[in-house]
């Protein structure tokens, strides 16, 4: 298990893979663009928190002595930190090595349990599955009271909405979300960052947020999925 810095609030990249896990089968949907989706959570979580903003050409770069105290999130810090980079680049640099801490994040929460099974009687592997938390369910409900209730929406609840719908899986959630018109419109609305005034963030933040989602989700969207 990873030793770094964790906060006791879960990140957003947490959240994010939390609601990928499919507790039916056991596996992470979207593996294919997994790695910049959760990229893209992290530069998410750093914007609302303070440590990320925006410059030319929107490139992304470091608030200077603003580090984030999580493990997960400071190694991006400390890259954007050298230089302002674009999102694309960001993605590629921080995304990759990310499944497996958040994954181990997870599990050492609870959210996530391990089981050990025998595949033909003979190969000892590990299943995943649903842990006891019950923390997945709350985050899809917030995510279903805002794509399919209408709700507006808080900073992080947008952005994991955001990520969520641009990582391609929104349809793999048709039994809690169902697949819909309205449902795909609102999806689309909060990837370009149609958020809405949200008193729990100021404005530069959310502006700062919602830039690195919409670029974030553009990047991700010329990534081969294969």
């Amino acid at each position: 298990m990873t030793t770094e810095p964790r906060s006791d609030a879960p990140t957003l990249v947490e959240d994010l893979l939390l609601l990928l896990f499919q507790p039916r089968s056991g596996t992470i949907a979207g593996e294919n663009t997994l790695f910049y989706v959760l990229g893209g959570a992290v530069l998410a979580d750093l914007a609302l928190g303070d440590h990320l903003t925006t410059g030319d050409r929107q490139r992304l770069r470091s608030v200077p002595g603003r580090p984030p105290s999580d493990g997960l999130l400071r190694p991006a810090w400390d890259y954007l930190a050298e230089k302002p980079r674009g999102v694309q680049t960001a993605l590629a640099a921080i995304g990759p090595a990310l499944r497996k801490p958040v994954l181990e994040r997870l599990i050492a929460r609870g959210d996530i349990d391990q089981e050990p099974r025998k595949v033909l009687g003979l190969f000892r592997t590990t299943a995943l599955r649903e842990g006891r938390t019950e923390r997945r369910a709350r985050l899809l409900a917030d995510v279903r009271q805002v794509l399919v209730e209408g709700v507006q929406p808080q900073a992080r609840v947008a952005a994991l909405a955001a990520l969520l719908s641009a990582s391609g899986t929104l349809p793999q959630f048709h039994r809690e979300i169902p697949w819909t018109s309205s449902v795909i419109d609102r999806a689309k609305e909060l990837e370009r960052g149609d958020w809405g005034a949200d008193a729990a963030a100021a404005a530069v933040t959310r502006t700062v947020t919602a830039t690195v989602v919409n670029s974030a989700v553009v990047a991700i969207a010329v990534l081969p999925r294969s």
